[in-house]
Order: C-alpha cells, then sequence, then structure tokens
C-alpha cells in the first residue's frame, strides 16, 4: 500500500522504506519498515484524500520528513491538536492502541497484547492463539502481517512483537507541540524477551526516525458511534484476521 501512495500520490512527496533485502525482503504482505511518523502520516493523509475525506494531519511544507502544524480552534480534535477532527482515518493515539492491545470488549483487562496474562510462546510466524513474533533472528525480519501471532481480545494482531509501531500522541502526553517526539510500542520481532510486550513499555522517538524495525498502524473511524483499530504490523492494513483492506 506505501508503494501504491509512491505510484499515485501526484505531487506529493514519496514515502521510502527500508531496503529489507538481509531482513526476510520486503514481502508485499509485509510490513512497511523503515517509516518516520511523518512519513506514516502524510500515508494516512492520502487514505482520507483518496477516499474525499479531510486530512488528519497539517503539513504546510513539502518535503517528505517534514513536521507538521498544528490545528487551530475548531480543527483538532479537542485537545489533541496534531488530529483534524473530522479525519477518518488517523494514526492510533496512545489510549486508543492501548486499548485494542490491552482491554477487551468485556472490560477486562491484560498483562499481553494476546488476551492473557501469561508471556505469549515467541514464534517466527502462524496465527496460533498465545503467540507473538519475538525471540526470533535479527536477519528474519518481521512476519506477514497476516501471519503475526495470536490476536488481541479485540481481533488485532501484532501489537506485541513483529514491528515497533509509532504512535501518533507525543511522549510527553501534550499534544501541543509538533515536533515532540512520538510514542513508540509494540516491540519487534528480534527483542530478546517478553518485558517489551507488557502495558507499562513505552518509548519515545523523533518524527523523523526511519529506523528498520519502524512501521505503524492504521485507525479509522467507519462509522460516526464506532472507531475501530485496523490491523496492520506496519502500512499493509486488515480488519481482523483474513480479510484484506
Amino acid at each position: 500500500m506505501v508503494t501504491k501512495y509512491n505510484n499515485l500520490r501526484g505531487t506529493a512527496p514519496a514515502i521510502t522504506m527500508h531496503d529489507m533485502t538481509n531482513h526476510g525482503g520486503n514481502g508485499s504482505n509485509r510490513p512497511a519498515a523503515g517509516i518516520s511518523w511523518n512519513e506514516a502520516a502524510r500515508f494516512v493523509n492520502w487514505l482520507n484524500s483518496s477516499r474525499g475525506f479531510q486530512a488528519a494531519y497539517n503539513f504546510t511544507t513539502s518535503g517528505y520528513n517534514d513536521n507538521i502544524s498544528l490545528w487551530g480552534a475548531g480543527q483538532a480534535n479537542g485537545s489533541n491538536l496534531f488530529r483534524h477532527t473530522d479525519a477518518v482515518s488517523f494514526l492510533p493515539s496512545d489510549h486508543e492502541w492501548y486499548k485494542a492491545a490491552y482491554g477487551s470488549p468485556s472490560g477486562t483487562w491484560f498483562n499481553y497484547p494476546t488476551g492473557s496474562d501469561s508471556a505469549p510462546t515467541p514464534v517466527g510466524g502462524g496465527t496460533a492463539s498465545g503467540t507473538a513474533v519475538y525471540m526470533q533472528p535479527f536477519n528474519q525480519g518481521p512476519a506477514d502481517i497476516d501471519n503475526a501471532g495470536g490476536l488481541s481480545p479485540y481481533g488485532t494482531m501484532a501489537q506485541g512483537g513483529n514491528i515497533w509501531e509509532v504512535i501518533e500522541g507525543a511522549h510527553d502526553n501534550v499534544n501541543d507541540n509538533p515536533t515532540e517526539s512520538r510514542v513508540l510500542r509494540g516491540s519487534p520481532w528480534e527483542h530478546v524477551d517478553a518485558g517489551y510486550l507488557v502495558p507499562n513499555t513505552r518509548f519515545g522517538l523523533e518524527t523523523t526516525n526511519e529506523n528498520l524495525n519502524h512501521g505503524f498502524r492504521v485507525a479509522m473511524v467507519p462509522e460516526p458511534s464506532s472507531l475501530s483499530l485496523l490491523l496492520a504490523g506496519g502500512a499493509v492494513l486488515m480488519a481482523g484476521r483474513r480479510r484484506k483492506v
């Protein structure tokens, strides 16, 4: 989908991906790796504009890795000055990502994003319940995003392991500084224990960082009354386990 964006973007800047030849390759169903926060935000804006919806993020310059500007009064999503209130697709906030990973429709909360308080079994792929892609060889790279471990109670896959995911929110929890470091969650395939998969694991990274084990996930509002977090280890979107968007 990032390749499709690059082919159809018109005058919008291209998004660069890391060459994963030495890490399992840039497969068509693998996460788009090496994506900065700014690039992920541009992709999300395209998801909106290509369907006639309001852009989520306010880019006022044209560089592919330039920072956003803040939305003004009447445009911002409440106190979150990063996201436009009318956007349909956006990067998940820290709270939205957290709930999709560790919460459940019943109101029960878990220690791992597999609907369990026990550490998931480390695997290199597959969809078995209670598994996650971590503790794997660095040269293996992340798994296909429909083959990256068990699901959370909300039906999202690979929120633990496979690839780090950039989050919309500022690391200081105050979304009024467009250059503030953003949140990083999820843990990648090569981390050596389950300590990065628990709820309090939360790092900050620069908006321009393009590390090879960074990707992103997209959230969307499919109808006014509900919020769904679509499964995406990087830029390939999925709803549930098999239905591709």
